[in-house]
């Protein structure tokens, strides 16, 4: 009998194990599902208030399901991490990809040359300004890269491109979308207050926003309370924005393979272990998923996409956004945030102030 109960033990056992990872941690399935979960919500958010992008609505979520009481907190930062974090990285870069569709070259040069340069100007000094002071105020890792990426080109899309090509910590990473997060969500609500008080047409006030608002979808509903003229030319000035996002994630891999050489060289010269190991393992110069946004826009440029697929695209692209940005507000840890909490707040509020006065007088001189 003791041998059959063993036997039984044994068997179950292995039934058991079979049914469970050979690590012993959780599969990403949990993870998709709150993600999904997340989006749901997201886009009844949306509905209810429809000033609230849906993905400025998916960051608050993930950082809400983070801070959640009891099992929930567990859950979310034990069994369901390993799906949020493929959320937060890989699904990103499939909606980065789609995100090429919504920019045409042809619209982009109709806006003309003078245009081009001040949306070049804008996003040079914010990205420089903003890395610069960032360092200066001591901030830990990545996030004066990343804070300056996400204010200069287009918010958490933009953070999550380069965080990929220059493996920031997952921490940085949440960091700076939640803080690129808020401040664009402030500009929907402070913006269209001072149109008037700036002296600014319709048209104007809607290239001033697509200069100066982080997301795309931000950028949209700022603009939108201008009319649809205003409304058109932010999202193409945006857009512009939006086309530089290629060159920012090469030039950080150029700076990262650059930095493999150098430490594999010292570990050549004399560091011992695996260093030479990890610096050999470099980013490419252009990474697929930055590729593939190149390709979608070519793909845009030539005209031969029905418009319903590009609606289809268009919608696939806001749902696998707003389940990685979802993904990446889970990350974030708000008491730790208390040991940078007031640097951080106040390079997001400079870098804020800069973007919107430099795009202010682009928009006064060149239209």
């Amino acid at each position: 009998m003791a041998l059959l109960g063993e036997r039984a033990k044994s068997r179950t056992g292995s039934v058991t194990s079979s049914l469970v990872r050979p690590t012993g941690k959780p599969g990403k399935a949990p993870g998709l599902l709150l993600a999904a979960l997340g989006v749901a919500l997201a886009w009844g958010v949306h509905l209810l208030l429809p000033g609230v992008p849906m993905l400025t609505a998916a960051v608050v979520l993930g950082i809400v399901a983070a801070h959640l009481p009891g099992r929930a907190r567990t859950f979310v930062r034990g069994t369901g991490k390993p799906g949020l974090t493929f959320a937060g990285k890989r699904l990103m870069r499939v909606g980065i990809v789609l995100l090429g569709l919504k920019l045409s070259l042809d619209d982009v040069l109709g806006l003309g040359w003078a245009s081009v340069a001040m949306v070049l100007c804008v996003v040079a000094v914010t990205f420089f300004g903003t890395w610069w002071l960032g360092r200066r105020m001591g901030l830990p890792g990545d996030q004066p890269l990343l804070i300056a990426t996400g204010y200069s080109i287009c918010g958490a899309s933009a953070i999550g491109a380069v965080s990929e090509v220059s493996e920031s910590d997952e921490r940085d990473t949440a960091t700076s979308v939640a803080l690129v997060t808020l401040c664009g969500t402030l500009a929907i609500a402070v913006l269209p207050l001072l149109q008037h008080p700036l002296g600014l047409t319709d048209a104007e006030f809607g290239r001033w926003v697509g200069a100066s608002v982080h997301d795309v979808g931000q950028v949209v509903a700022t603009a939108q309370t201008a009319g649809a003229g205003a409304l058109g030319d932010a999202v193409l000035v945006k857009l512009m924005r939006v086309a530089l996002l290629a060159p920012l994630v090469a030039a950080v891999a150029l700076s990262v393979r650059a930095r493999s050489r150098h430490t594999a060289a010292v570990g050549t010269a004399g560091a011992t272990g695996d260093a030479p190991a990890r610096a050999a393992k470099r980013p490419p110069l252009v990474p697929l998923f930055v590729a593939g946004f190149l390709a979608m826009v070519a793909l845009r440029t030539t005209g031969l996409l029905p418009d319903g697929a590009i609606d289809a695209a268009q919608t696939a692209q806001e749902l696998l956004l707003a389940a990685a940005l979802f993904g990446l507000g889970s990350a974030v840890d708000l008491p730790s945030l208390t040991r940078t909490g007031g640097r951080v707040a106040a390079l997001g509020l400079c870098s804020w102030g800069v973007i919107a006065g430099i795009s202010y007088v682009g928009v006064v001189l060149t239209y």
